[in-house]
């Protein structure tokens, strides 16, 4: 099993598409959140940010040159465990998510 996790995480860079949709994503996220906030509910979209700085993090790692494993790796873990932490979060203390 430590091997496959291996091999998918700590894989060569994708490159410039999948980097572009993450970075996309990454300014939905952004927008959906200016709106809520100039609506006057920033505070209870606030989970939204997560989401962004997840996806962002994603964009980055895969933007990286393609001999930049460990970098993207690391890049893609600490994604991964942003956002499992809003997971965790929606189970544990709803109150934060639903507001």
């Amino acid at each position: 099993m430590p091997s496959f996790i291996n091999q998918i995480i700590f894989s060569e860079p994708s490159g410039r598409p999948n980097s572009l949709v993450q970075f996309t994503a990454s300014l939905v996220f952004l927008g959906i959140y200016i709106y809520a906030w100039s609506g006057g509910n920033g505070d209870s979209v606030s989970w939204i940010l997560v989401m962004m700085f997840g996806s962002a993090l994603s964009g980055i790692a895969e933007s990286l040159p393609k001999d930049q494993h460990r970098a993207a790796g690391l890049l893609r873990a600490t994604a991964v465990t942003v956002l499992f932490g809003l997971l965790a979060a929606t189970v544990f203390a709803p109150e934060i998510i639903v507001g």
